[in-house]
């Protein structure tokens, strides 16, 4: 798709016909629980492992921080915990799964292990929880058309600051426009809202040593730079 081999609309048809297989065998699994007696002691997730565009933005690929890519589809199956038409407003993360499995488990997480556990917020319960989360990205030679790209999101607002390229940063209020259509970064209203987050963003990056961007030794000859065949 990304070169034209193959046309957009039969990829989009090939895609699903993918996802359709996976559906299925997890159907199978669920049926099998429920054969066995044993939904209200299990819990089954179901996520993507991440987003993907198909021409918002009039991009694709995952590689930018707008929600499409941001974001993942997760669902909790899980009769015993979870009331169904259950929604998590709350920013959940991937290395979240597996604390909340140990915890269900009632196994102690390991130090090493970064997340935590979000049973509770299944559960309905209110408890402190993490209000923003982090996004970056560095520049690839397979993928020369997307700059590194660094982010961070709030429940409200995201700031994206976009590295090596001539273009304004971008500023979202995703509560009025969660489809990311007007970029405020120039009104002058949110100024304060914009530096804030921008700050914070770039304190994060210092103290995760975000901001050492790598490097790597390029393959063929040493004028690859200059022909798109090396």
């Amino acid at each position: 798709m990304y070169h034209g081999d193959i046309k957009f609309n039969d990829f989009y048809r090939q895609y699903l016909e993918t996802l359709l297989a996976v559906d299925e065998s997890i159907q199978r699994v669920l049926d099998w629980v429920k054969e066995q007696g044993l939904e209200q002691n299990t819990v089954v997730v179901y996520m993507g492992d991440n987003g993907f565009s198909f021409g918002e933005h009039g991009l694709i690929d995952k590689r930018h921080a707008y929600e499409e890519s941001m974001r993942v589809p997760l669902l909790c199956w899980a009769p015993g915990l979870v009331k169904p038409g259950t929604v998590v407003p709350q920013i959940v993360m991937n290395v979240d799964i597996a604390p909340t499995f140990l915890e269900m488990a009632g196994v102690t997480k390991p130090t090493t292990i970064q997340g935590q556990s979000f049973a509770d917020l299944l559960r309905g319960k209110q408890v402190a929880w993490r209000d923003k989360v982090f996004y970056e990205y560095y520049w690839e030679a397979s993928f020369p058309q997307t700059p590194t790209i660094f982010a961070i999101r709030t429940d409200r607002y995201k700031y994206i600051y976009n590295h090596g390229v001539w273009d304004i940063n971008e500023l979202y209020d995703l509560q009025n426009d969660p489809y990311e259509m007007n970029n405020l970064i120039r009104d002058t209203s949110l100024r304060k809202t914009g530096t804030a987050l921008k700050k914070e963003l770039f304190s994060w990056l210092e103290q995760t040593n975000g901001l050492q961007i790598p490097l790597k030794q390029p393959p063929g000859r040493i004028d690859h730079q200059f022909r798109n065949t090396y």
